[in-house]
């Protein structure tokens, strides 16, 4: 079985402030950092870091020299990345003092995402090969139709969320990842049993993992609804948490394990990426995971 994360690849611009600013104000940033950033890419560095061989996929700009150099740190596998000649993506992410954050994307090169592309990166793939996506870049419907044609198992993280996402065909997608900001615009219910109730409705053959920040995180499939709590931690920085906890479910199920089991490591790895600055250096190795939580 082969791992895939086709996705971003951001540069982020990160400003730690006392509050995110409020519509007509201006206000001093405390910090100002660049680190490399993206779902995509943050996504592939958390299934690196559980010890996971992933390839990723994705377009990378003229500028992306820093996301080059921080894929290559960490040991992911980028023979399929696609390097164009245009401004690469990038992120501003204010952060405030409770670690909370408010983010705008400028697409980029992840807005260039090309069918032929995508075509050639899925012909190295084959049956029940692990394919991971989210929405930070354009003919998603395309990817996720010929992902399905290659018979790759898909788990999509629809965010950012809009209104685009409801169009692509869902019923393909084996597993979702959603916050509760999305299972809202998914189902108009704001309640998490409510959201998993009209989200087994709507995919009644779609795996769920609907994430609830610090009060934890549910699972959902036809048969079953487990439920893991969220490990308390001081959050300096949320940014990259819910990548990460993707990444990690992706290594739980490429490595057959229980779905309670996959629950807990997932939570545990993304509450410790939120003790600290930025995302892909924020999150953690296997044996931190194991070592922090013995």
């Amino acid at each position: 079985m082969k791992i895939l994360v086709f996705g971003s690849l951001n540069i982020d611009h990160n400003y730690k402030m006392e509050h995110i600013v409020l519509e007509k104000e201006t206000v001093f940033a405390n910090q100002y950092f660049v680190v490399a950033g993206g779902k995509g890419l943050n996504a592939s560095i958390a299934l690196s870091k559980s010890g996971s061989h992933v390839y990723l996929a994705g377009n990378i700009g003229n500028d992306g020299e820093v996301l080059q150099k921080t894929l290559d740190k960490y040991h992911v596998d980028t023979t399929y990345l696609n390097h164009i000649d245009q401004p690469n993506g990038h992120a501003v992410i204010q952060v405030d003092e409770k670690g909370e954050n408010a983010i705008f994307i400028y697409g980029g090169s992840n807005q260039a995402i090309t069918t032929e592309y995508i075509d050639k990166v899925l012909s190295h793939f084959q049956q029940n090969d692990l394919i991971v996506l989210q929405n930070e870049i354009n003919n998603q419907h395309y990817l996720i139709t010929q992902a399905k044609k290659h018979g790759l198992t898909i788990l999509l993280n629809p965010s950012p969320f809009n209104q685009t996402v409801l169009t692509y065909p869902l019923d393909l997608v084996d597993y979702i990842f959603i916050n509760e900001v999305e299972g809202h615009g998914f189902t108009n219910e704001s309640e998490p049993e409510r959201i998993l109730d009209k989200l087994k409705e709507m995919y009644p053959n779609t795996k769920i993992v609907l994430t609830l920040g610090s009060k934890g995180a549910y699972y959902q499939d036809n048969a079953n609804r487990i439920f893991s709590p969220a490990y308390k931690v001081k959050a300096i920085d949320t940014v990259g948490a819910g990548d990460t906890f993707m990444g990690y479910f992706c290594y739980g199920l490429a490595n057959n394990l229980p779905i309670e089991e996959t629950l807990k490591i997932a939570s545990q790895a993304a509450s410790i990426t939120c003790t600290k600055q930025g995302a892909a250096d924020s999150i953690p190795t296997l044996q931190q995971v194991k070592e922090i939580y013995k």
